[in-house]
């Protein structure tokens, strides 16, 4: 359990340098929306065929990583929606 926590605060925190643009996330942000891209990423690459979902490997790290930068452009636009229908 901790290192799936630990691999989902890897896994956001390299999301967050992949993605251009100041975020406007903080720590507690990063590690959910790595956490997701993670469970992913470990889906895809136990789909394919390629380890089990809580085994980390290649393929699923990698998918985890393009999940969570999408997840993070997605939080972006839900936040930034929300502060300019507050104005």
């Amino acid at each position: 359990m901790i290192g799936f926590i630990v691999a989902g605060l890897v896994i956001g925190a390299l999301a967050r340098l992949i993605k251009p643009g100041k975020q406007a996330l903080g720590f507690l942000a990063t590690l959910l929306l790595g956490l997701v891209g993670s469970v992913i990423g470990g889906t895809i690459a136990n789909l394919l065929g390629t380890g089990d979902i809580w085994e980390l490997n290649v393929l699923g790290f990698i998918v985890a990583v393009i999940a969570s930068v999408l997840l993070i452009g997605v939080a972006e636009a839900i936040a930034s929606g929300r502060h300019k229908t507050a104005h």
